[in-house]
């Protein structure tokens, strides 16, 4: 009887799905609606059985937004967006793998374009707006109405979790739409996304100004190495990791060859690149601040910024969006006259600048960001930045904790990797704010090398660092507490 009552489950599950062809979109339209059984038990990626849905939705005359929706026979009641990476368009079956194993009905999009370049842009204005923020809110609108025709009920909450461009995203719902979603999580989030291009520019000239100036990637661990021992013991604890770089004022001079170029040190040339990496960008006649530069601590991901190219996802913004020319050279930016240029190209579609969060705190929304201070792309200050620029701008800027925490890795590269401890449980913390109330006083981070844990600390809301009580394990979190700096 069992398996007969399972079976009739199956088939009406199927029947159901398949329906959701005929679903009308008010901007869009259902391209495929298929029943995916159940991966075996035992195997590796194993899936409960769900509908995966496809949909292009079209806000604009020249937009084309693909989008999929994941809906999982064991719903948790949920609904979870994903955010993508760099100029990304795709759609990343592994974050939606992950969703749909917590029971969500998982949503992500393309973006409006296809591939990791922005070739989209050029001559597509309604494309860079879907980038920017549109296809994000109009994915939401149509997940959120796909989900509750399939359950016949709507979702109870909603989340959005992203990295990088993601988590740019994260914090343009937010700012635009903040009915979108209960709780957000915001990684790295390269909201100044002309000011994170201008520093590739600003970089990649330094770099290359001739030969003499660029940093042979083996010279990279030298300068590291170097760093930790001038700073490591900083926090009161010598384990390779600083814990609030801040505090490192370390001068790469102190590595300059005292003669001919070698392995073991930097030429002058190379000295002010490295100067130049850490140092913040800036109006060459003015002085005027543009963006942070990287902090001590993030030399072995120099290769991004600082290698051989300049970082494709900055040069891009330049080449489509703002010259709109594919053979622009980098060397012929001007860092006083194109400032202006590259602000009014931008046409406020893609910095999710405004620090004004009231409206989707009022409503109770949550927001959890995190950055790693070894963060070798997006530079972590930024994230300092915006945290302090919503704390000033909120009228009530002594409860903005009640509402938005952040928290900065200590050693971890962009979004994951690095020194640091990398792997923590961001939505269960978020999940636990918004339905139990329990804001995360910390959120519990591990270290994993091949396979197995090898150390664990707790992550601390900003300005809080994790100090060492100086007694048990330095590699077990219980032995840490979240202090004031």
């Amino acid at each position: 009887m069992l398996l007969v009552a399972a079976a009739c489950l199956r088939g009406a599950d199927s029947k159901m799905c398949s329906e959701l062809i005929s679903f009308e979109l008010s901007a869009g339209k259902v391209t495929s609606a298929d029943r995916i059984s159940a991966s075996e038990p035992q195997a590796q990626d194993s899936l409960p059985a769900y509908c995966r849905v496809a949909a292009t939705l079209t806000p604009s005359p020249d937009s084309n937004i693909k989008m999929e929706l994941w809906l999982p026979e064991d719903w948790n009641g949920k609904l979870e967006a994903n955010g993508n990476g760099g100029w990304t368009g795709s759609i990343n079956p592994a974050a939606l793998k992950a969703g749909v194993k917590r029971g969500y009905a998982s949503a992500m999009s393309d973006l409006g374009h296809e591939g990791a370049r922005a070739t989209f842009a050029l001559g597509h204005p309604e494309k860079l707006t879907d980038f920017g923020y549109r296809a994000a809110h109009e994915m939401t609108v149509a997940a959120k109405a796909i989900t509750a025709a399939y359950y016949k009920r709507a979702a109870v909450h909603s989340y959005w979790t992203g990295c990088s461009a993601g988590g740019r995203s994260a914090l343009m719902e937010a700012q635009r739409y903040p009915t979108d979603y209960d709780g957000i999580i915001a990684g790295a989030p390269g909201w100044n996304w002309t000011g994170r291009a201008l520093q590739s520019i600003w970089i990649a000239q330094a770099a290359h100004k001739d030969e003499r100036s660029y940093i042979p990637p083996g010279k990279y661990s030298l300068i590291h190495d170097a760093v930790l021992r001038a700073c490591d013991t900083l926090d009161g604890l010598k384990d390779g990791v600083l814990e609030d770089p801040t505090r490192c004022n370390y001068d790469p001079k102190e590595l300059e060859c005292r003669g001919a170029d070698a392995p073991t040190c930097l030429t002058s040339p190379q000295v002010e690149t490295a100067r130049v990496i850490y140092g913040a960008v800036r109006n060459r006649r003015t002085g005027e601040f543009v963006f942070p530069g990287f902090e001590r601590g993030s030399e072995l991901g120099w290769s991004r910024m600082a290698g051989p190219q300049p970082f494709q996802i900055g040069l891009d913004l330049f080449k489509y969006v703002v010259f709109q020319n594919s053979d622009w050279d980098y060397r012929t930016f001007n860092f006083d006259s194109d400032l202006a240029l590259t602000a009014k190209a931008e046409r406020g579609v893609l910095n999710a600048s405004s620090p004004d969060l009231g409206p989707f705190f009022r409503r109770g929304g949550k927001l959890i960001q995190y950055h790693g201070w070894s963060d070798p792309q997006i530079a972590p200050a930024i994230s300092v930045e915006y945290y302090k620029a919503v704390s000033a701008a909120s009228a009530e800027s002594a409860t903005v904790s009640d509402s938005y925490r952040l928290f900065m890795v200590p050693g971890m590269a962009h979004c994951a990797g690095g020194d640091g401890v990398s792997t923590f449980d961001a939505l269960g913390a978020l999940e636990g704010w918004v339905e139990r109330g329990k804001a995360p006083a910390q959120i519990q981070a591990t270290r994993i090398q091949d396979g197995m844990v090898e150390r664990s600390r707790p992550l601390c809301p900003f300005p809080e660092i994790a100090k060492y009580k100086g007694a048990g394990d330095p590699n077990n979190a219980a032995n840490f507490s979240c202090q004031a700096p």
